[in-house]
């Protein structure tokens, strides 16, 4: 446990928390909805500072992150706890578990956790990494000096003020829709009143930072695979982004509190793409469907295959040292070159 950063007193005996967009306000012996930021003694509180629920070695596609230093090795880690109250989630033993448990690590020794186990980044994942963000900004400083990369996996509910915490370290970041971020989907299933804060969190962090950014969109069907709201989606990501930022469309697996749902049907996911393509976005992926032709980059300007994907794996690099089309020349917009996943061609066991 460790006195929290982002927070603010209201005069009344009470704390503002000010990590995500629930602002939750605090009375004394309270704790905010994520589980983990309680108010002791009139200051806010981050109960899993140092507590590590799990660690495993991923490869950076596994994020989705497939602009951003492909073929790396990432050292993903969580604590426990969330902001929102996803009735799919996969991870819902993590995010869901309201008892602060794991491991108990110093910053200094997760970074050296990803060291030895010759990761070039961590990412902070599996549950919503601002709910402990001065945790993850203790971490990210010494592995940004070690020249060890960060990266966030983030539903995009935080705020303005994160954003001077976030430049001290966190270089990319996916930032992950549901139900292409339709009102009534993320009030039923997520439990928030609308997706307003995320669009305003996105503008704040292409305003005030240098993050490298990738965007995903969880598609339910049934209930969160609306072709209108897809459309609005990619049109507000082109119109802000530009058609250069990566949009990952995932398929959804039955799970949790809605086990009663099929998998998203493969046309569906199709569907979106094109609907993405059609609005201008130039690199649209389809993610949880291991072989699909969609999991790789095609170059916009000849077509041809110019980053070969099959499922987490590269299988195929057809770009030059500047990330030029070997076909054409036309320049890919990825950052970095291939990393040590790629170079030994395996995976890694789970840390713990």
């Amino acid at each position: 446990m460790k006195e929290a950063v982002l927070f603010e007193h209201t005069g009344d005996g009470k704390v503002r928390c000010t990590a995500c967009a629930r602002y939750c306000k605090l009375g004394e012996g309270q704790t905010g909805l994520c589980g983990v930021r309680q108010n002791i003694g009139g200051r806010l509180q981050l109960l899993v500072y140092g507590r590590v629920i799990t660690g495993h070695i991923d490869p950076i596609e596994k994020k989705p992150l497939v602009h951003y230093m492909p073929g790396t090795r990432i050292f993903s880690i969580a604590t426990t706890g969330c902001n929102w109250l996803c009735r799919y989630c996969q991870n819902y033993d993590i995010s869901q578990r309201r008892k602060v448990e794991g491991e108990l690590l110093a910053p200094e020794e997760i970074v050296s956790l990803a060291q030895k186990n010759r990761c070039e980044g961590i990412a902070y994942t599996y549950n919503e990494p601002t709910i402990y963000l001065e945790f993850a900004h203790d971490v990210g400083v010494i592995a940004r000096k070690k020249g060890i990369f960060n990266s966030f996996v983030s539903n995009g509910y935080g705020t303005p003020e994160d954003i001077p915490v976030l430049n001290d370290f966190l270089d990319a970041i996916t930032v992950d829709f549901k139900g292409n971020a339709e009102k009534g989907f993320v009030r039923k299933y997520i439990g928030i009143p609308d997706a307003d804060p995320i669009f305003s969190y996105l503008l704040e962090l292409r305003d005030r930072s240098s993050v490298h950014i990738e965007f995903t969109d969880l598609v339910v069907p049934e209930v969160g695979d609306n072709a209108d709201s897809a459309r609005r989606l990619s049109r507000w990501i082109v119109d802000n982004f530009g058609p250069e930022v990566p949009l990952h469309f995932l398929r959804f697996h039955p799970d949790y509190k809605m086990m009663d749902l099929p998998s998203t049907p493969v046309k569906t996911l199709e569907k979106h793409w094109q609907i993405a393509r059609e609005e201008g976005l130039e690199y649209v992926y389809v993610g949880n469907v291991p072989g699909h032709k969609y999991e790789s980059t095609y170059c916009p300007a000849c077509g041809k295959v110019a980053v070969g994907r099959y499922g987490f794996d590269i299988t195929s690099w057809n770009l030059d040292r500047d990330n030029r089309c070997t076909g054409c020349g036309h320049k890919i917009p990825i950052s970095g070159n291939l990393g040590t996943y790629f170079r030994d061609g395996r995976y890694e066991p789970v840390i713990f």
